[in-house]
């Protein structure tokens, strides 16, 4: 291969690799900038803490965007970050943006995050290993949730 033709596939992979890493804002739960007026107002309360403003504001768009993860995702985040958090609820939510989008990534940070709150590491960590599938070069999510099971598992050495 001369140096022109390896410089070629070197560049197209580098930028596949980019565009790979980067992914669909959906499958993140995050974002940048949105277009979205639920997501921009939610990402508001939640700098807000106003974790119930962000719930009401969610519930009203679930009703019209029931099949929408990333409306679940952060519908379970708000509760679970609110004053005494139903968790069958953070569940229900966690589990229906994950059956709509198996790989979002918010998601299984999120729900990961959940189930070490209330003490299944078996499971967190579950959520750990799907993340480290999704995310072909390290991802925000991933690097997130490792840190709580690290903090978690520290915790509870004796």
């Amino acid at each position: 291969m001369n140096h022109f033709s390896h410089l070629l596939v070197v560049t197209c992979l580098a930028a596949s690799a980019a565009a790979f890493a980067a992914g669909d804002v959906s499958d993140s739960g995050y974002g940048g900038p949105s277009d979205d007026p639920v997501l921009a107002s939610t990402q508001a309360a939640f700098g807000r803490k106003d974790w119930a403003g962000a719930q009401a504001g969610l519930q009203k768009a679930l009703l019209g965007a029931p099949q929408n993860a990333d409306y679940h995702n952060l519908y379970a985040y708000s509760i679970r970050k609110g004053a005494n958090p139903n968790m069958a609820l953070v569940f229900k939510h966690y589990g229906e943006a994950l059956r709509i989008n198996p790989k979002h990534r918010g998601a299984h940070e999120y729900v990961g995050e959940a189930y070490l709150m209330v003490g299944d590491l078996p499971k967190a960590k579950q959520h750990l290993a799907a993340l480290d599938k999704l995310c072909f070069l390290p991802c925000e999510e991933h690097t997130d949730l490792k840190k709580a099971i690290a903090v978690y598992e520290a915790k509870r050495k004796p």
